[in-house]
């Protein structure tokens, strides 16, 4: 009986897999690449059509003679690594390091976008051939980012501190974040003053707000820029009639979200679940494993007509047929979608969160419920509205009241967002020609918000639309990002340090290009044209390489060394009497003297999580073992509470 083998990444795969198929198959995990370039050297021969030099990845050694003892038993291999171009270079490493010849027949390329019996079974029934032009296209991105990230580090460590990084996709994305800390630093705010008014009708009551003002026929939006003219507006209108001079009622359609693509998930699950896009993903991945939710990286917003035929059987079986939409399967999020497989969704619709959650950790839980809501939702039918809105005029000021109601649930019934509105006032004792009276006006003073920080959601958000990077590397580059220290996350906020702002005052001015969001964003353009085998992957290198090594020589000779100040804590040396600074460690950061050498004084720095103590009520603090592992204690020392976990919000 001839025995056939199929390679995938992980084990968890491979685990899952095997329950697929028979007796005569053999699965085996490959533990991601197998081969890479050296750690210790660029690695690229960028004199000679930018050749890589690809290595085994060490530790690796006795998995590949694992791996050829299982080829050498086999009749057939199948590559079956993941559906994208990361996954198609994997599997020609794969080739390489087993000494698999791609034109043998015996040796095939297999993909699937959801780890399930019927799509193995049916991707080993179309097998095809090694497709080039991806891996050529991922062979570019591996070796343009060596070449950027080994080129200019060096010049970080020489002019700014050791251990520092460029690369290309973060050194634009730390760009954006820096231009917004510059447009809040620069914002000046200018003051403006609102008017809310209460008015009643018995037991009901309903809001309104100073809109403007009437001349002749049409109504202006009037903003009222300081006290005096908000005075003025309240003295005419405080007790006196209002007239109802208009009452609109429409109906307001809303339609459900499409579903998931990695951006939009990791953008959700931050906002949402309060999940970090680095988790989100590593959450994710453990789902596509054990075949709870199809391929985790992609940017198509398309579904399969079986995945269609399934979410509107269960919608109908459960919601009603008036929950079922019609539409067609999905269209493309964006420009520049690599279409190759499907949204991210439930795999099997029948696998309700409810249903799985016993096998899931909390997370986990939570991620997968996300998925399968926004799933279910984007193929119901639209949420239906009921609007009021009522202008009310005195002496020409005019105030405006609005409301609304959900007339029909529709995809509300399963997802809610915080996009989504909450129903709100209800205005039906209002009729045109009625006098009312406000209860209650009140004035108040405001000033414009600078443009907010950016969240890990709000920067995946402008990354995607900016065209930076791709789905697989959102998340590594704001980690990187953090992991640096050239961003700091405080609650959901972003904020770019000292020493980022020093970083990208270089890249900026040595190496422009790489900094310049459109320059990356044009590269990935590029990438896809290698991908689609338009252009050739060494072109693109040859056209671009230049450039760097011209700016590389120049930023050699011109910079000078740039001093980074360390952050100054209100905290004194207990040995010295100097101001602790903050400093950074394998484990975060701590306390340490400035008077180092002669003051080698550091300790723990106390992080306040925001949360109370559930024994006293005193602040609770973060804090981490030797090996890095957090955990919190009490801020009052003769509390002895101390847990692994944050405490419970009451």
């Amino acid at each position: 009986m001839s025995q056939k083998l199929v390679i995938v990444e992980s084990p968890a795969k491979m685990k899952t897999i095997k329950k697929f198929l028979g007796s005569t198959y053999d699965v085996a995990a490959s533990m991601g690449h197998v081969r890479d370039l050296p750690k210790s050297t660029m690695g690229v021969d960028c004199k000679n059509g930018f050749e890589p030099k690809y290595i085994t990845i060490r530790g690796k050694g006795d998995l590949i003679a694992d791996l050829k003892k299982a080829v050498k038993k086999s009749d057939m291999i199948y590559l079956a690594t993941d559906p994208d171009r990361e996954g198609e270079a994997i599997s020609w490493h794969l080739m390489a390091a087993l000494g698999l010849d791609e034109k043998d027949k015996n040796v095939k390329r297999i993909t699937f976008n959801e780890i399930t019996e019927k799509a193995v079974k049916e991707a080993i029934k179309k097998p095809r051939r090694l497709d080039m032009d991806l891996v050529d296209a991922q062979q570019a991105r591996r070796v343009m980012d060596r070449v950027v990230g080994y080129s200019i580090s060096p010049l970080l460590w020489e002019k700014i501190k050791k251990g520092l990084s460029a690369g290309r996709v973060q050194s634009a994305t730390l760009n954006i974040l820096c231009k917004r800390e510059e447009e809040i630093a620069a914002f000046i705010p200018e003051e403006y003053w609102t008017i809310d008014a209460t008015m009643k009708n018995g037991a009901k009551e309903a809001k309104a707000s100073y809109y403007g003002e009437r001349n002749g026929e049409a109504v202006k939006k009037t903003q009222l820029k300081n006290e005096a003219e908000a005075t003025s507006v309240v003295e005419d209108v405080k007790g006196k009639e209002m007239l109802v001079s208009e009452v609109k009622k429409t109906e307001r359609v809303k339609n459900p979200p499409l579903p998931f693509t990695t951006s939009t998930m990791q953008q959700d699950s931050s906002r949402l679940l309060n999940i970090s896009t680095y988790n989100t993903m590593r959450i994710a991945q453990k789902l596509y494993e054990d075949g709870l939710i199809t391929y985790l990286r992609t940017d198509s917003v398309r579904i399969s007509d079986d995945a269609m035929a399934m979410a509107k059987s269960f919608i109908e079986k459960t919601y009603g047929e008036a929950y079922v939409s019609n539409k067609g399967n999905g269209g493309k999020a964006g420009q520049n979608v690599q279409d190759a497989h499907e949204a991210i969704r439930p795999t099997h619709i029948e696998n309700t969160p409810e249903s799985v959650k016993d096998k899931l950790g909390r997370d986990e839980y939570r991620l997968y419920s996300l998925i399968w809501n926004r799933f279910v939702a984007s193929r119901m039918t639209p949420a239906v509205y009921d609007v009021t809105n009522v202008r009310l005029e005195r002496e020409g000021h005019v105030f405006n009241a609005s409301g609304s109601q959900v007339k029909f649930k529709g995809y509300l019934a399963v997802y809610k967002s915080k996009d989504d509105d909450e129903e709100k006032q209800d205005l039906s004792f209002l009729h045109e020609g009625d006098n009312v009276i406000f209860a209650k006006i009140q004035k108040n003073q405001h000033f414009t918000e600078p443009p907010a920080h950016y969240t890990e959601a709000s920067l995946v958000k402008e990354m995607e639309e900016l065209g930076i990077g791709r789905p697989s590397t959102y998340a590594p580059t704001i980690t990187t990002l953090l992991a640096r220290h050239y961003i700091a996350k405080e609650k959901k906020n972003l904020f770019v340090t000292e020493l980022g702002t020093a970083v990208n005052d270089l890249m900026r001015n040595s190496f422009p290009d790489i900094a310049d969001p459109k320059f990356t964003a044009k590269m990935e353009e590029d990438l896809d044209e290698v991908a689609e085998g338009k252009m050739d992957w060494r072109k693109l290198l040859e056209e671009f390489y230049p450039g760097l090594e011209k700016e590389l020589e120049e930023a050699k000779t011109t910079l000078t060394k740039v001093k980074v100040a360390d952050e100054v804590s209100d905290v004194p040396c207990d040995k010295c009497g100097r101001m602790m600074v903050i400093k950074y460690g394998p484990h975060g950061k701590f306390l340490a003297c400035p008077g180092f050498p002669e003051c080698r004084n550091t300790k723990p720095l106390l992080e306040k999580t925001g949360d109370k103590c559930p024994d006293c009520g005193a602040d609770v603090i973060k804090r981490r073992t030797k090996k890095g592992r957090a955990f919190y204690t009490c801020e009052n020392e003769k509390c002895e509470w101390i847990s692994w976990n944050r405490p419970k919000k009451s």
